[in-house]
């Protein structure tokens, strides 16, 4: 039986993501986060604050891989539209969920808000009615439907849902890689490549162009889920390097 990879999609959402005004600090984490437990991100897209691109975006790679992870727009602003049309999406009607109402009722409490930033801060309590709540240390919860999984923009946030999350997640084998290096040029040893990564077919082989203290050089990177084949390419790879005339390097 062929390897069957574990697939998901990463949305970003957000305004000031596309604008430029916010640099996106979640897309590595997830990757990282999710191919350690076997889930491999396929696709990332970063999408507006737009009910009907998020609906159709949502509607469309929630059908094509077995998660999708959601980031940005759960807040209590009225722009954090993301769990609307989340509940859109699945055609179920958006609730008041009381466990993280009651929550965000105690935390204001102690803090001492207003009735006004109160009933602001109880917007991230409404979730899609059937969805599972994603725990946190850190603020309110996001949530689940099916297998689409919503989190919260703010890196702190996000990786305390992940970090929570990920090891319920049913993953395949975890993608590993290899990489060395060589003080040669991309092009000097495309066609070689080439012709690598055609006798291994099986693994993603890609080539990062460098300048270390003025010296340019490329690593070469292998990424798959077999070892002894990540090891017999690696060794392939130093021999390339060194039927080139150079010396392989020690890169990650």
């Amino acid at each position: 039986m062929s390897f069957q990879p574990v697939t998901a999609c990463v949305l970003l959402i957000g305004n000031e993501l596309l604008s430029g005004r916010t640099q996106d600090a979640n897309l590595a984490h997830l990757a990282t986060t999710l191919n350690e437990v076997g889930v491999s991100v396929r696709e990332a897209r970063v999408i507006p604050d737009d009910p009907q691109v998020i609906i159709e975006t949502l509607n469309s790679v929630r059908a094509r891989f077995d998660y999708v992870f959601t980031t940005g727009g759960i807040g209590p602003t009225h722009d954090d539209i993301t769990a609307e049309c989340v509940a859109e999406a699945f055609a179920v009607p958006l609730v008041m969920n009381e466990e993280i109402a009651e929550t965000i009722r105690g935390y204001a409490k102690v803090r001492g808000m207003s009735d006004t930033v109160l009933a602001a801060s109880l917007r991230m309590a409404r979730v899609p009615e059937g969805a599972r709540l994603l725990p946190t240390d850190v603020g309110a919860p996001g949530f689940a439907i099916d297998n689409v999984h919503v989190m919260a923009g703010i890196p702190a946030v996000m990786q305390s849902m992940i970090s929570k999350l990920a090891p319920t997640l049913k993953g395949a084998r975890p993608v590993r890689s290899r990489s060395v290096g060589a003080y040669l040029g991309e092009s000097t040893i495309a066609d070689a490549l080439t012709a690598l990564q055609n006798r291994f077919d099986d693994i993603d082989l890609g080539s990062y162009p460098f300048n270390d203290e003025g010296r340019y050089g490329t690593t070469l990177v292998a990424r798959g889920t077999d070892e002894a084949r990540l090891d017999a390419v690696l060794e392939a790879l130093r021999q390339l390097i060194i039927d080139h005339g150079a010396e392989p390097l020690a890169r990650s």
